[in-house]
């Protein structure tokens, strides 16, 4: 076979943890990327026991498996981008962190993931200095809710200014980059921050979905930006066109009832072929 005139898919990995309720996690991460027609490969850090009411119980998956799983995909697949979500422990976030040193992908994309939107803690307390010190300055975005930059930050964040200020301090941190995702905050539109070095701050503004279905909206929103990296697009852009995705996955998902909480969102309301490019170009 003459590999010059062959060709490869755009590749995402997810690192995360398991949603068996199926709106958060390793899969909507996977839904995401086959919605924008990238294939999605998976390491899982966590298994949940949860579904759109509550989470009932956390497994982390052992760091010796763990690392055979991030081993595996890497040795295997070339990989576009990345996107790590929940590591609940220091022991996983060690082993990522490393991982990601070693392996170097073009992009990794963290979301950190502490809370759930049932309001279970989903990352210990004793992990979240080495997950700033340690994957912080290690990756090209870090994207937290309001309530995660609130906490991380140590700002009290109620409007745009304090968002920009809670990013600037992320920033001072060691993070490259900052997207502040404004969901939490009350109004008739969704604001969200984007900080990159050298740029002046990017607002993205859209019309509030009104819905009980935002289970998983920042793991959707976070995949998303990967996959439009592994589509070869740039951060800024990756982020907008992101951005539009998750508000029409909520506004397509809004009225349908999934499960009796916080339901998904509609992932596969445009859903995009598989893409193939060329292996050597």
């Amino acid at each position: 076979m003459d590999r010059n005139n062959i060709f490869r898919y755009p590749t995402a990995l997810t690192i995360a943890g398991s949603d068996s309720g199926g709106g958060a996690g390793i899969q909507a991460d996977l839904k995401t990327f086959s919605a924008l027609g990238v294939f999605g490969i998976s390491v899982i850090t966590a298994i949940t026991a949860q579904n759109t009411q509550t989470v009932y119980g956390i497994q982390a998956v052992t760091p010796d498996l763990l690392k055979k799983q991030i081993d595996a995909v890497f040795l295997d697949f070339t990989i576009d981008a990345v996107k790590i979500g929940m590591l609940h422990n220091k022991e996983a976030i060690h082993i990522v962190a490393e991982s990601i040193k070693i392996f170097a992908p073009a992009y990794t994309i963290l979301d950190p993931v502490m809370i759930s939107t049932s309001g279970k803690k989903l990352l210990e307390d004793n992990a979240i200095h080495v997950l700033i010190d340690e994957l912080f300055p290690n990756v090209a975005l870090v994207t937290p809710n309001v309530d995660e930059a609130a906490y991380l930050s140590g700002i009290n964040i109620k409007d745009e200014k304090d968002m920009e200020k809670a990013a600037r301090c992320l920033q001072e941190m060691g993070c490259r980059s900052v997207l502040i995702k404004g969901g939490h905050l009350a109004g008739i539109t969704t604001k969200d921050i984007l900080i990159m070095p050298d740029l002046a701050p990017i607002h993205l503004e859209v019309q509030t979905v009104h819905t009980n279905n935002t289970h998983g909206t920042g793991c959707t929103l976070s995949s998303a930006i990967v996959a439009y990296l592994a589509l070869g697009n740039n951060l800024q852009e990756s982020v907008r066109m992101a951005k539009i995705y998750i508000t029409n996955a909520l506004a397509e998902g809004a009225d349908v009832c999934v499960g009796n909480g916080h339901g998904a969102t509609n992932h596969f309301f445009s859903p995009v072929p598989l893409q193939k490019i060329k292996l050597h170009g």
